[in-house]
């Protein structure tokens, strides 16, 4: 299975593909790449997007989804299923590269994920538009053989007082369910007289005499159609529809909070994994942002594989892991192994590189994970990162630079219990 948890607005989405975001030499060749690569496929889609959208921001984040699209479903099993999660303002034109990657016929469903219940923009000066209260997942599959398994939700208080509005003396709520035979003797129901009534049943008449001394089938009254009792206990809840509003979004205070802009509830996830794939089955994000996809999939025994192009995006997903499952045994690749490979990175990139390094010793950006301090770029006066150490339950150090890192290690030994989502 295959999720993209990106969304076009987000800021950390463009900060995470700054090189890519506006349309320059980059995307150009990005562009005539995935045109010279995929003729037939999304050439003739994406040229006339550029006609019809021109040459900007949209565009350069449409070709860089376009390409990567394309390889996913290429990978992607029979079996398997993509999750693309976007918000309002891209997703119409990722779903038609969607339809022309995949096929329109394998289009399954836009889901719609109720994320808040009342928003407003009028404070930043946004007077137009309604309020924005939530996204949209285009859900696709390989092929008619893709792994469907009906997954359920529970009934909201109201649907149980409207529908299971009996009870019995020991209190087990029911309701009255129909019992004829649909289509009469063409669709091959027997007819025969029960309790005074004559009607086409769904049952033969043995089995009808069995629930009624089990006390399934009841009569309300003398005369009336006898009628089949459901209880609310032996029923698994409401098939899972496509407007999804009792996952709400993680709050400030929550316990799963990592304090990464775009982070999902790990239940939002559980939904997707569960519904199109087995345990055993390997769970793809290619742009595992906080990891929520990965960990959902440890946590449902599921195998799996995050890609991120950021070190501030690995190291937080690798101390969410342990934490999450100690003892769990992953490989990251990518990461410098050696004097060489560090070099590389730091000629490449300086902040990715600094982000590393701070990982090493267990600090954490300034600023902590949020937009604007986990990923900022800019003068930071000197100072990296930081490292809290406890010396007691009433004094707390913040430790900051490497001079002082070095110091506090020296002082208290091994680095203190920090890790980025406490």
């Amino acid at each position: 299975m295959l999720k993209d948890e990106s969304g076009i607005s987000s800021d950390a989405q463009i900060t995470a593909f700054d090189d890519t975001w506006h349309w320059g030499p980059s995307a150009e060749q990005a562009y005539l790449d995935i045109l010279q690569a995929n003729p037939g496929v999304v050439d003739d889609l994406l040229a006339a997007l550029r006609t019809i959208i021109g040459e900007n921001q949209m565009l350069a984040y449409l070709v860089m989804m376009a390409a990567r699209l394309v390889e996913l479903q290429r990978v992607l099993k029979p079996t398997g299923s993509l999750y693309l999660h976007c918000d309002p303002t891209a997703s119409h034109y990722l779903k038609i590269i969607l339809d022309t990657i995949f096929g329109f016929q394998y289009f399954q469903n836009e889901i719609i994920w109720k994320r808040t219940s009342a928003h407003s923009d009028t404070k930043q000066g946004n007077v137009l538009h309604m309020g924005r209260i939530h996204d949209t997942i285009l859900y696709y599959t390989k092929s008619i053989q893709a792994t469907h398994n009906e997954t359920y939700q529970p009934y909201d208080e109201s649907y149980i007082n409207s529908f299971y509005k009996y009870k019995d003396p020991d209190g087990r709520r029911y309701r009255l369910g129909d019992i004829t035979g649909p289509g009469g003797a063409a669709k091959g129901n027997p007819q025969y007289e029960f309790l005074g009534i004559v009607r086409y049943w769904r049952y033969k008449k043995e089995r009808m005499e069995e629930l009624y001394k089990q006390g399934r089938i009841i009569q309300t009254k003398p005369g009336a159609v006898p009628q089949y009792k459901r209880y609310l206990d032996e029923m698994r809840g409401l098939p899972l529809q496509d407007i999804w509003d009792d996952i709400p979004p993680i709050g400030a205070q929550a316990a799963e909070r990592l304090g990464y802009p775009t982070q999902k509830p790990i239940t939002f996830l559980e939904h997707i994994i569960q519904a199109s794939s087995n345990s055993g089955d390997i769970v793809l994000d290619p742009f595992c942002g906080c990891g929520t996809a990965i960990a959902a999939a440890e946590k449902l025994g599921r195998q799996w594989m995050g890609i991120d192009i950021t070190y501030l995006s690995i190291n937080l997903i690798e101390n969410r892991m342990k934490a999450m499952f100690p003892g769990i045994q992953f490989e990251v690749v990518g990461k410098p192994k050696d004097v060489a490979s560090a070099r590389d990175l730091a000629q490449r990139d300086r902040y990715q590189f600094q982000w590393w390094a701070l990982s090493l010793v267990g600090a954490k950006p300034i600023g902590g994970i949020e937009l604007g301090g986990i990923g900022k770029k800019g003068s930071d006066k000197g100072i990296d990162g930081v490292i809290n150490y406890i010396d007691s339950a009433k004094q707390v150090e913040t430790c900051t630079g490497a001079g002082q890192i070095r110091a506090c290690q020296q002082r208290y030994g091994a680095r203190s219990h920090w890790c980025p989502f406490q």
